[in-house]
């Protein structure tokens, strides 16, 4: 495994994304300083604290069909990682997350005022640095933003009467997670002079890699350590917030599965919580969870075919694979 955590990546294109990462680094850090101390203390909290920093990979390996890694590309990776970290305070403030990446999360350190308002500052910040991107690189930010926020909105009011719930669900993780993972395709593409028709294909590639992305962290969740996921496992099961794994069961009608779908039905306190997750990691839904994921993986490598061959697409093919080989 590289250094990316893509399996097999070409020595000269891990070198270059690697350079291209410490550029979106220093720009990352530099860009949330600022002369109110709190602001920059709570906006480095999350941000120093590492993450997969996957969004901006996703840039720049985009921009390997076009021009390269140029100053704009690193800035709208920059713009992506601000917004992603942006949603995890809000995230936190509304699932009232005790832990992130393996630290203890805003809300729970500072509030949920400051958390969200940390989340906001980080927003201004990201704006700010697309300004000097242009204003399709605005707009393309203000209708993901928009659907991030429906996402969330969808999340939080639930699945209306007589709709699939695994439908609306998988509706939600499109906006709250793919949208933005598509986004950050788009600009490395855009902002490097691809052709509409690579554009097109990356922004596509980058919205079902997203979906894949977000189902490999729902299996994560009931199957793993916080050291691994960087969260406290059954997070979700103690919100009683339904995932691709709780909604295969929550679905089913499967009689031993009455008293089990009982508990998913509401929030769940510690110790039912850590009931739940020893039943589920032994439980069918697991794995028919899994073999969801795969087959997203598969449809995300079938998006890439048309794409001239290079490095790039190898390392997006292998992308694939490393991400369900995360749940394994």
């Amino acid at each position: 495994m590289s250094s990316l955590g893509i399996p097999n990546v070409d020595a000269g294109l891990e070198r270059e994304i690697l350079q291209g990462l410490e550029k979106v680094e220093r720009l990352l850090a530099s860009h949330i300083e600022g002369e109110y101390p709190l602001a920059v203390e709570t906006s480095r909290h999350l941000v120093e604290a590492g993450g997969k920093r996957f969004r901006p990979m996703i840039t720049l390996l985009a921009s390997q069909f076009g021009t390269g890694i140029t100053e704009d590309v690193v800035s709208a990776a920059v713009v992506c990682e601000l917004t992603h970290v942006a949603t995890l305070y809000h995230d936190d403030v509304m699932d009232e997350a005790p832990l992130r990446r393996g630290v203890e999360s805003a809300n729970n350190r500072w509030g949920n005022s400051v958390a969200i308002l940390t989340g906001d500052y980080l927003f201004s910040k990201a704006s700010d640095l697309l300004a000097d991107l242009g204003p399709e690189a605005v707009r393309l930010q203000a209708k993901t933003f928009e659907r991030l926020v429906i996402g969330q909105i969808q999340e939080t009011q639930g699945p209306g009467s007589g709709s699939n719930p695994l439908e609306h669900y998988l509706k939600v993780v499109a906006d709250k997670t793919g949208s933005l993972i598509a986004t950050s395709a788009r600009f490395g593409a855009m902002l490097s002079s691809a052709s509409p028709e690579i554009t097109e294909t990356l922004t596509n590639f980058g919205e079902k890699i997203g979906i894949a992305f977000q189902l490999a962290d729902d299996v994560i969740d009931i199957s793993s350590d916080s050291s691994q996921s960087g969260k406290t496992p059954g997070t979700d099961l103690r919100e009683g917030v339904p995932t691709l794994v709780t909604l295969q069961i929550l679905t089913s009608e499967r009689a031993e599965d009455a008293n089990l779908r009982e508990m998913l039905s509401a929030p769940l306190n510690d110790a039912q919580a850590l009931e739940v997750l020893q039943v589920l990691r032994q439980h069918p839904a697991l794995t028919k969870a899994k073999e969801q994921l795969h087959s997203l993986a598969h449809e995300a490598r079938e998006i890439l075919e048309p794409l001239p061959s290079n490095s790039a697409k190898e390392a997006l093919k292998n992308l694939c694979q490393a991400i369900v080989e995360r749940t394994a």
